[in-house]
């Protein structure tokens, strides 16, 4: 059997050449649907009971159980079902394997991974089942916007470890970035070009802000670094303001994003706004603006005295992978699983592309990780 015939990639060539862009991103996005009824197929295939929940109409978690034959612990493969949009990719939902890698949207974030953790329950079946513990596959939406997915799934569902299956090269992440979302706007007042003591200038007010936000990254950014993360940041995103050349821009609106460092407080961007405008206020008592708490979610990091990463580590190596603990910088669902009292791990295939036009994962490291999942439940249940 070849790479390109086995049944993972089979699975993996299935599940890119389904639309499940998230429709929170891409307004009128077919969403999960279609992709979860898949998934929930091929997991009644193999022999596992399945339940499919709406995590919100339309969008429907999946979650298989294979059983062993006595007890023992459990452990839990995650992965996300939704993908970012599409835009200027020309052929997104056409999987195509060139040089050993697989092509297509979702092919690394992450249809890659979820095929893994499938073929890696196939895999148990196949070889005798197991012989203690469970091993829970769950499917789950949402996690490219605020993961409401995760959030369902951790209101059903428990394990005694669990290893989300995001791309990781094959290395063992046990620590991720946290990130948290600023509204900020400034105020001005709207006057006619022509009469500069009538008007007061938002956007240039706005400016002053900018400046405090850069100096901060520069400062985040010269800080001592985490061993795995690196250190925190702040970006901004999206700015507007104004309606037109010749008037007094009355309001300046500012979206930005700060990235956090595990044991950084879920409130940390919201106090650095507030300072900043505190200071420019005192500057200039006739300077308005607000800043407002968006959204956001907290880094994680594995408590150190887990067994966890140890076990997969050595199950990676068995299974053929240079593997490494490690961290990453993007979040991921497994701050979420951990929050519910789940210890979690990233391990999934490399390949390049994550949310860019020309997306692929390298097809044997889908089969590598398979065999790695494998390992690791027969060593842990």
């Amino acid at each position: 059997m070849t790479a390109s015939t086995d049944p993972a990639v089979t699975l993996l060539r299935d599940l890119v050449a389904i639309d499940s862009v998230n429709p929170m991103l891409s307004p009128g996005a077919r969403g999960e649907a279609e992709v979860a009824r898949r998934i929930a197929g091929e997991l009644e295939s193999i022999g596992l009971r399945v339940e499919m929940t709406e995590a919100a109409p339309g969008r429907p978690n999946v979650v298989g159980v294979l059983e062993g034959r006595a007890p023992g612990r459990s452990l839990m493969f995650c992965g996300h079902s939704d993908t970012v949009g599409v835009s200027g990719m020309p052929r997104p939902f056409a999987p195509e394997i060139r040089d050993g890698r697989l092509y297509g949207r979702g092919a690394q974030d992450m249809k890659g991974g979820v095929a893994a953790m499938i073929g890696a329950v196939r895999r148990l079946v196949e070889t005798g089942g197991l012989d203690c513990g469970r091993v829970i596959v769950a499917a789950v939406v949402d996690e490219e916007h605020v993961s409401i997915g995760a959030d369902a799934l951790v209101a059903r569902w428990r394990a005694d470890a669990a290893v989300v299956t995001e791309p990781t090269g094959l290395d063992v992440a046990v620590a991720h970035k946290g990130f948290q979302w600023i509204a900020l706007e400034t105020r001005g007042r709207a006057a006619h070009g022509s009469r500069p003591l009538d008007g007061r200038d938002a956007i240039l007010r706005m400016g002053r802000v900018l400046a405090r936000l850069e100096s901060l990254d520069r400062r985040l950014q010269q800080s001592p670094s985490h061993h795995l993360l690196g250190t925190a940041s702040l970006h901004a995103s999206l700015i507007e303001g104004g309606h037109e050349l010749s008037s007094y821009p009355a309001r300046a609106s500012l979206r930005y994003e700060r990235r956090t460092l595990p044991g950084e407080p879920g409130d940390i961007a919201r106090v650095e706004a507030d300072a900043i405008l505190a200071d420019l206020k005192g500057e200039d008592p006739e300077f308005e603006a607000d800043a407002t708490f968006v959204f956001g979610r907290d880094a994680y990091e594995i408590d150190p005295g887990s067994q966890l990463p140890a076990l997969l580590l050595d199950a990676a190596k068995a299974a053929g992978c240079r593997a490494a603990i490690a961290g990453m910088t993007f979040w991921t669902d497994a701050a979420i699983l951990a929050a519910a009292g789940i210890p979690s791990v990233l391990f999934g295939p490399g390949g390049a592309g994550l949310h860019s036009i020309e997306e692929y994962v390298i097809v044997d490291d889908v089969c590598r990780c398979r065999d790695a999942l494998v390992n690791l439940a027969r060593r842990w249940c």
